[in-house]
């Protein structure tokens, strides 16, 4: 484990894990205003920038200056469903975009204002868009922590709606069961030093909205698997989403599904996103993926 990595857990234990261990520390948040969301000045500068209203949100674009895409990705960010998109999310699309990559950001609703009707309504609007004029063989669909798991449940509806999959699925550190039912999840809980199961259950709850939180449009880890293209998976032996990116390797080796689960030793929560050198390793395999 690197020393940044090490900078980034200790900084993110101080700000982050009382608001997300706790029912109050959730509930606080839930209560929180929302913030901007539109992209830092910088990758204004560097990639052609555009926004438009999808189902009644912001969907931006970001594209590559002087060339075309080969290669489209939809990446829905996290932030638990309660927190706008933030500059780290920012800096992995601008990344995309240099590599020749246009992004798809659609900026869904945040709980408890929103729930995750309206995000699949907002996905499905964007997916259908997009196929008019790209081939689902170049599409790429992503997402980080609240954002894995919408993109994961999302891509299992797929076929209900009559829509073809993307050609690849890249999940860093998804969401995968909002119930955070999983009996290994409360031994990880320790030495994660961002999450805590109490507060995620809370915040589960605000999202779902009134439903059954083990639907497996809200916890996909309970959905099928069959059908959906390859899976690269990112997660960090500290992070407590870890338990269930292991039952989803197992799930889909149960239902022939191509799955890769890259495991980073100290790792923290959405370590692609951190400016670690593991961070930025696994961001440029990210990278890598999509693009290539």
């Amino acid at each position: 484990m690197s020393l940044q990595m090490r900078a980034v857990a200790a900084y993110v234990r101080l700000t982050y894990k009382e608001r997300h261990a706790t029912t109050a520390g959730a509930r606080r948040l839930l209560a929180a205003a929302k913030g901007e969301s539109a992209p830092p000045a910088r990758l204004r500068s560097r990639h052609q920038v555009r926004c438009r209203q999808v189902a009644g949100f912001d969907c931006w674009t970001v594209a590559p200056t002087g060339r075309a895409a080969e290669r489209v990705v939809v990446y829905v960010h996290g932030g638990a469903y309660v927190s706008e998109i933030v500059v780290q999310h920012w800096g992995l699309i601008s990344r995309l975009a240099d590599a020749g990559v246009r992004v798809e950001v659609p900026l869904y609703g945040l709980a408890p204002q929103y729930t995750y009707r309206e995000a699949y309504q907002l996905l499905e609007a964007v997916y259908r868009d997009l196929l008019v004029d790209v081939d689902p063989s170049a599409v790429t669909l992503a997402g980080d922590s609240a954002g894995g798991g919408l993109i994961l449940g999302f891509a299992q509806t797929l076929a209900a709606a009559g829509l073809p999959q993307a050609r690849r699925l890249v999940l860093i550190a998804p969401w995968l069961d909002i119930t955070m039912s999983n009996p290994a999840i409360p031994a990880v809980e320790a030495r994660d030093p961002m999450l805590g199961w109490v507060g995620a259950v809370e915040i589960g709850r605000a999202w779902a909205g009134g439903d059954d939180p083990g639907d497996p449009r809200l916890s996909p880890i309970n959905g099928s698997l069959t059908g959906l293209p390859p899976l690269d998976v990112y997660a960090g032996t500290r992070d407590l989403l870890l338990p269930d990116m292991v039952r989803l390797r197992e799930r889909a080796a149960a239902e022939d599904v191509t799955m890769r689960l890259t495991v980073c030793d100290g790792a923290v929560h959405v370590y692609p996103l951190t400016p670690t050198p593991e961070g930025r390793a696994a961001a440029a395999a990210i990278v890598r993926e999509i693009a290539g």
